[in-house]
């Protein structure tokens, strides 16, 4: 066999190489992208309950007072929960935790930091289909809803799509925006960043179920 046939076979087997790692990096993604549907959808009937029975209990609650940063957390099979996340145009409906780590975030997304309460909340969720996956689908003006535990609706329109470097946390965290949607690029080089401004007004609610689901 020749040199050149040599390195022809060689570049040949590195590529079918190459192409069934991808075949199987993309099936891993959505079969974790499927438990993690499946694990959220599992808890988003006890968080809204529970949303539901504190909004009954206190029906004249207030939004919370800007100067107050902390978020009510409430547990739920040994994790904490700050609300949940409604985005209509991906039809998602999804519980976000109020701390966030590598096993948490194969769960629901997570606050990374911030609070609604002071306009900073950032959110981040694997690139999961039925996560954060199609985060680079939103367009300006689409809307996004966070309901907190106590019963609170914050209504947000997507203002910015952005690519950020795992390394700009400064950048990611510390921006004009009142709430931040991320995740990772496919490979994880990069991070899809959607950023949003609140409206004016809170809005009381027993029970949102279904305004980001068909």
């Amino acid at each position: 066999m020749t040199r050149k046939r040599t390195v022809g076979v060689t570049l040949f087997v590195i590529g079918v190489l190459m192409i069934g790692a991808s075949l199987l990096l993309v099936l891993w993604n959505e079969t974790e992208g499927r438990r993690a549907e499946k694990a959220a959808e599992a808890v988003l009937p006890f968080l809204e309950d529970e949303i539901e029975k504190r909004s009954d209990e206190d029906s004249d609650i207030l939004p919370p007072d800007p100067a107050f940063d902390e978020m009510t957390v409430v547990g739920i099979d040994g994790c904490g929960y700050i609300g949940y996340l409604l985005i209509p145009a991906l039809d998602l409906e999804l519980p976000v935790m109020s701390e966030w780590d590598y096993s948490r975030l194969r769960v629901a997304p997570c606050r990374y930091y911030g609070s609604v309460n002071t306009d900073d909340l950032v959110i981040a969720a694997h690139n999961y289909t039925q996560h954060f996956g199609m985060l680079k689908n939103l367009s300006a003006g689409d809307e996004v809803y966070f309901i907190d535990m106590d019963g609170i609706t914050y209504d947000y329109t997507v203002g910015s799509i952005e690519t950020l470097n795992p390394t700009d946390v400064k950048q990611m965290v510390e921006s004009e925006w009142d709430l931040t949607l991320y995740t990772c690029t496919y490979g994880g080089r990069q991070r899809v960043t959607v950023r949003c401004k609140r409206g004016d007004s809170h809005e009381k609610t027993s029970n949102r179920r279904g305004r980001g689901k068909s």
